[in-house]
């Protein structure tokens, strides 16, 4: 049977973010993308210049004619725009029971806010509690947790407040830290630490999309929510390190590499702290 996975997401005309990226991520990964749009956007590498959410019924509607004759094994939600769209997804989410990644997008790249105050609210009250993962950057991270996150033990601080908020786990992304390219996962109360070599970038387009997305596709595979951020940890440092030069901007990956360049993936004794670094992908 071939595994469905869904996004709730932007458009990005330019195809390095939002909907576009993650139905590649997913056909990459070999499962069927299926696609909600929530909002329209005027952006390429180098700027962002409007924004405009869907009606929330509109966006709705297109929600329940996929889940009536394509319910996904796995489904993620970027960027979502307004406080109404939120509720509508949320209210469609209280009936289903497999796993919803939350990326929390509050701007884009190039600035601009993705998501209204109104929306950021409804976030933590309506979406947080039905996401069996959100994955913040430490922007979103500190909004969400109210704390500043500047380092490991923040970010941690962090993944713990934000899971009180209701979410099963939380991935809070450390790519922005100096050193090593380190994320932490909250899981079932442990807390386990995937780390990359740093590669080198004035900044990547689409990074946190692909990324979610890519957890999204391994868990529509029926991988554990671990082995799903270890292989997608991969996944999105093999994309950085051969990125295309396209675009006058921040470009977007390179979403030809292998999803998998190795599936022996290291199991954390229970109660120990997972350490996972990963070595040059070719």
């Amino acid at each position: 049977m071939t595994s469905v996975a869904l996004t709730i997401a932007g458009s990005d005309p330019s195809g390095g973010a939002g909907l576009q990226a993650d139905l590649k991520t997913f056909h990459r990964f070999g499962v069927y993308g299926a696609s909600v749009v929530t909002l329209l956007t005027v952006q390429n590498t180098a700027r962002l210049d409007r924004v405009e959410p869907l009606d929330a019924d509109f966006v709705g509607a297109q929600l329940d004619a996929v889940l009536e004759d394509l319910p996904p094994q796995a489904a993620k939600t970027g960027a979502l725009g307004s406080g109404a769209v939120v509720r509508a997804v949320a209210a469609r989410f209280a009936r289903f029971d497999f796993p919803l990644v939350v990326d929390p997008v509050m701007t884009g790249k190039h600035g601009g806010s993705l998501l209204l105050d109104e929306g950021r609210t409804a976030l933590v009250a309506e979406l947080l509690p039905r996401a069996a993962l959100v994955t913040p950057n430490l922007d979103e991270a500190a909004a969400l947790a109210g704390i500043e996150v500047t380092d490991l033990a923040s970010m941690e601080e962090a993944a713990r407040r934000i899971a009180r908020l209701g979410a099963a786990a939380v991935l809070v992304k450390g790519g922005h830290l100096p050193g090593d390219a380190a994320d932490l996962l909250l899981c079932k109360g442990e807390i386990s630490r995937f780390t990359a070599p740093r590669i080198e970038t004035p900044g990547a387009h689409g990074t946190g999309c692909v990324y979610s997305a890519a957890i999204t596709a391994e868990l529509a595979l029926g991988r554990s929510l671990p082995e799903a951020v270890a292989v997608a940890k991969r996944f999105i440092t093999a994309a950085l390190r051969s990125r295309p030069a396209l675009g006058k901007g921040f470009g977007p990956l390179d979403l030809f590499v292998r999803p998998r360049s190795e599936d022996a993936i290291s199991a954390a004794s229970p109660g120990s702290s997972l350490r996972i670094s990963f070595p040059s992908i070719h």
